[in-house]
């Protein structure tokens, strides 16, 4: 497989994936091209990608767009560490079921455990990268950002 299928398989992969996770009404905005340094504004989870593919995979947004997610699936409101604990397995979930429905096309992929950014990030490293906006009815804006390593 090419990187270019490949990368194809995992946008079409995370778009699947998120619809399957998030029990929202969603829409899918086109996928952009960014390029290095990625601006993380405040809150997000990293998770990096092992495998056919090396990257990383950032789910990018804000703690209010964090916080109506969990309160949502699991019927309180989130905060503090409570909130960033949920954020990471949230992250977790969507790249484990990106995982799955790659494995299912010939890609290997594994994940490493999430990491929790908040605040203002910076970051290096990529050369190249795609921002994919998922809108959830009357919460907000979460990006995805897939860092896909040549």
């Amino acid at each position: 497989m090419t990187l270019t299928k490949n990368a194809t398989e995992i946008l079409n992969g995370t778009i699947e994936s998120v619809k399957s996770i998030l029990p929202f009404e969603i829409s899918i905005n086109k996928p952009s091209k960014i390029s290095a340094p990625f601006f993380q504004e405040s809150f997000g989870v990293l998770i990096g990608i092992t495998g056919d593919l090396r990257g990383r995979i950032i789910i990018d947004g804000n703690e209010h767009i964090f916080s109506k997610v969990g309160e949502t699936m699991f019927g309180m409101l989130l905060e503090g560490e409570m909130l960033e604990s949920f954020s990471g397995e949230l992250g977790n979930m969507i790249a484990g079921n990106l995982s799955t429905f790659v494995s299912k096309n010939g890609i290997e992929m594994d994940i490493t455990p999430p990491t929790v950014l908040i605040g203002k990030t910076k970051m290096y490293g990529f050369e190249k990268a795609l921002r994919l906006p998922i809108s959830l009815q009357a919460i907000g804006t979460l990006n995805i950002i897939l860092m896909i390593e040549g």
